[in-house]
């Protein structure tokens, strides 16, 4: 749904946490944020999955450089 909103597959940013992800991608992608993020956060039913190891609604979460960030609808698996 988000490659959709967005007409992007990918994008890569400069950032420390997952909030500023969700910062990011709001800026960069208001038609996406109107879906998922509401008032700075993860609106209900969106995760963000790390490195296709866990899936996590902690935007304090803190990332390293090369980590991968899926942003997906809650009920995407089933």
């Amino acid at each position: 749904m988000a490659r959709s909103r967005t007409n992007v597959a990918a994008v890569t940013l400069d950032v420390d946490n997952l909030r500023e992800v969700v910062s990011q991608l709001q800026k960069q992608f208001p038609s996406l944020a109107d879906v998922c993020i509401e008032n700075g956060e993860l609106a209900s039913g969106w995760l963000l999955n790390l490195n296709g190891a866990s899936f996590t609604r902690d935007l304090s979460t803190v990332l390293n450089a090369g980590d991968c960030v899926l942003l997906i609808p809650a009920d995407a698996g089933g």
